[in-house]
């Protein structure tokens, strides 16, 4: 009987610690500006999902638009008898 090789689980690496002198040396001032930095960042994040949200949304009804064709396409060609 073939032994089962145990699979090693790997873990995301921790994220290093902010060393306490790099936490007191950030100002209240630049903290904000790093955050209104990254709140911009999300912000183009969002709207480039809500933009491919969009196109999927339209590519979708295009192709249930075919397929509703398609359907209706085999449905005459099984009413007539062919």
């Amino acid at each position: 009987m073939a032994q089962r090789t145990k699979e090693k689980v790997k873990r995301p690496a921790a994220r290093p610690k902010e060393p306490a002198a790099a936490r007191a040396a950030a100002t209240p001032d630049a903290r904000v500006r790093a955050l209104e930095q990254e709140c911009g960042r999300l912000k183009t994040e969002l709207e480039a999902a809500h933009q491919r949200i969009a196109a999927l949304e339209e590519s979708r009804s295009l192709v249930a638009a075919r397929i509703d064709g398609v359907i209706e396409s085999l449905n005459g060609v099984v009413d007539r008898g062919d």
